[in-house]
């Protein structure tokens, strides 16, 4: 079975400094400035699983307004619509392996209650997992392919238990029933061996290899550090897994099972995310996190040595899938300044082709900004990387104003991927500093673990750092700088505002946390098995460490905002609760500080939507132009010009 990612352990749902280089004149005085409805119809797509003939591949894209499941010629072409929902969002899973019927899952306008549902070649639907309330994940094919694993919590909604779903009888067989809280790594393709993976805290987790057949359990790890499996080789003698036991950062590991001994397989300067084997064990692929990027290194286990990938100028390839008998391989490519574009790649002829055009036809590629990574110093010296964003019309002479944008988790990471809200703010004349503040993931552990039991304090800090980096920036208008954050963000954007008043003169809070006593004791109940390792790094709400959490939950401090705020949040957030907004806008309204409100009754922990998407953005973006820039905001008519002057 091929690599599974595990849950991610968070609440949420991206250089040295080196002087700015002038933008071309002719660049910033012919940049068309765009609408909302222009920079959301940017096509958002995913997947890629080949047909069983490798004719078409099957994706997701929110093209109709909502995740739909579309179908690709591998050969290039139309891209046909398979399903029309038009209210929960539709993810591809998979086509069946020697048919062309199709796996898809969804869940209830973004509750996180997903389900497994069948598409037969007629075009009709089954809920494969329909037990009211309860979650399940794909977990792969089994190797007849008769078959595939799936996760559900239907037998104990706090833990994941392991099924197989026969393909004749669609019924699903319990493989594994969990009681102890592990999570679960992909089971070997002769299903002897199960990973097991014990959460010690929101970095650390011991790992195990479960028998199947006589029940053992094998302790993989011997110090306490970071354990994700992998993958199992080709023939199921060894075991490949990460771990950043002995360093800082995750390097690949070898268990060979027989003879209970370990190898380094491979170290970087930064950590691997992860590393699987193509079907027939061909090539073996891994992603390293560098420096907030994907570099994905794909080898001929043959030769031992990595195939030359196809190259793009200013983009890089984020991720890759293989056909079934490894003669296709299909990958995305994009950057901070494009969204990314499916693409296929002949590996016999070397032949390849682009099968998507993502980018809205009305937006010129270079009206889009790329990002650059820069590293700024701390209250206390700390160096923070962040990803910065300047508009072109900014200048020394035309300074614009900024935000501060904070990532979700808390242990997120910003990273130079595309986003369309993003770029929405800086074509619009917004710098945006991204910054990876201590505790983020992707710098070693000990950066990540700086902000355990701290939160509200140091890492809010380095967002104040941030905003002074972006004072001190010619084109900054040092006086219009505001912060602006999603989940974990929107707490840092609420703390920023609670216990730094004068710091930033705006806030933009989507869905954040404002109580944390009543978020931590009502997660959700599947997170059970990582709610330990949570109240290790944030703090037990059922105990002393409540008074600290009353300290740092900007709720209870609502009387010191006295900057404009605005908060967007959705109905059906299973993470972040609807009442954590509700009293966060009641609080501050009572100071007379200008406050706006935005909630959709159909959106969980994010808005999917893009008409909602759309609501969301705009009124940000109005709220920005009237309480930071300082103006009701200059009409632009669709595809208009915009010069220097006019966007001051």
């Amino acid at each position: 079975m091929k690599k599974i990612l595990l849950p991610l352990i968070a609440i949420a749902l991206i250089w040295s400094c080196k002087e700015q280089k002038p933008v071309e004149p002719s660049i910033a005085e012919s940049m068309k400035t765009y609408t909302i409805e222009q920079m959301m119809d940017n096509e958002a797509i995913g997947g890629g699983s080949f047909s069983p003939d490798n004719s078409k591949m099957l994706i997701h894209s929110n093209r109709s307004g909502i995740y739909n499941m579309y179908t690709v010629p591998t050969s290039g072409g139309e891209i046909l619509p398979v399903t029309q929902s038009d209210s929960s969002s539709i993810i591809s899973i998979s086509y069946f392996p020697n048919d062309e019927r199709m796996l898809f899952r969804m869940d209830g306008n973004g509750d996180e209650i997903w389900h497994i549902y069948l598409r037969d070649t007629d075009g009709n639907h089954k809920d494969l997992t329909p037990d009211e309330g309860k979650r399940a994940s794909f977990y792969g094919w089994t190797d007849d392919k008769k078959g595939f694993f799936l996760t559900s919590n239907k037998r104990d909604e706090r833990y994941t238990d392991l099924y197989e779903m026969d393909l004749e009888t669609l019924t699903p067989k319990l493989l594994y029933q969990n009681n102890d809280g592990y999570f679960l790594g992909g089971l070997s393709e002769d299903k002897k061996y199960l990973p097991l993976i014990k959460p010690l805290n929101t970095n650390d987790a011991d790992l195990y290899l479960y028998g199947m057949e006589d029940k053992s359990l094998i302790k993989i790890n011997a110090d306490q550090s970071a354990n994700s499996p992998e993958d199992f080789s080709s023939d199921g003698k060894s075991f490949y897994y990460t771990t950043d036991d002995g360093g800082e950062f995750a390097k690949l590991m070898k268990y060979n099972i027989a003879e209970k001994t370990k190898e380094t397989v491979m170290t970087r300067s930064w950590d691997i995310m992860g590393s699987y084997f193509t079907e027939n064990g061909t090539y073996q692929v891994t992603y390293i996190n560098e420096d907030a990027k994907n570099t994905i290194e794909v080898m001929n286990v043959a030769s031992g040595e990595n195939i030359d990938l196809p190259s793009f100028d200013g983009m890089d390839i984020t991720n890759v899938g293989f056909s079934e008998d490894e003669k296709l391989m299909r990958f995305y490519a994009g950057g901070s300044h494009t969204p990314s574009n499916l693409h296929i790649y002949n590996l016999e002829t070397k032949e390849q082709a682009k099968l998507t055009d993502v980018l809205n036809d009305d937006i010129q590629g270079q009206d889009m900004v790329n990002a650059e990574v820069i590293r700024y110093k701390s209250f206390d010296g700390l160096e923070i990387p962040a990803i910065y964003y300047l508009p072109h019309q900014a200048s020394a002479d035309t300074k614009v104003p900024a935000m501060v944008w904070v990532h979700g988790g808390p242990g997120g990471q910003s990273r130079q991927g595309f986003n369309s809200f993003l770029q929405y703010m800086v074509n619009h004349g917004y710098a945006v500093l991204a910054v990876n503040n201590r505790g983020s993931s992707g710098y070693g552990k000990t950066f990540y673990k700086m902000d355990d039991l701290n939160h509200g304090d140091k890492d809010l800090k380095d967002c104040v750092a941030g905003k002074d980096w972006l004072a001190q920036q010619p084109e900054i208008d040092a006086e219009k700088i505001g912060i602006i954050g999603g989940s974990y963000g929107g707490y840092m954007t609420m703390a920023a505002l609670t216990f730094t008043p004068e710091e930033f003169n705006v806030g933009v809070n989507l869905f954040g946390v404002t109580n944390w006593i009543r978020t931590l004791r009502s997660i959700p109940p599947w997170w059970e098995a990582q709610k330990e390792a949570l109240y290790l790094e944030l703090g037990d709400p059922n105990s002393v460490d409540s008074v600290r959490l009353r300290e740092i939950s900007p709720l209870f401090h609502t009387d010191k905002v006295t900057k404009p705020l605005i908060v967007l949040q959705g109905a059906q957030d299973p993470r972040v609760l609807q009442v954590e907004s509700d009293e966060i806008v009641a609080g501050v309204r009572k100071n007379g500080v200008p406050v706006e409100y935005v909630l959709f009754e159909d959106e969980g922990h994010g808005f999917r939507k893009k008409e909602n998407q759309i609501k969301a953005y705009s009124e940000a973006l109005k709220f920005l132009d009237t309480h930071l820039k300082g103006d009701k905001g200059i009409p632009i008519e669709d595809g208009g010009s915009m010069t220097k002057e006019t966007d001051i």
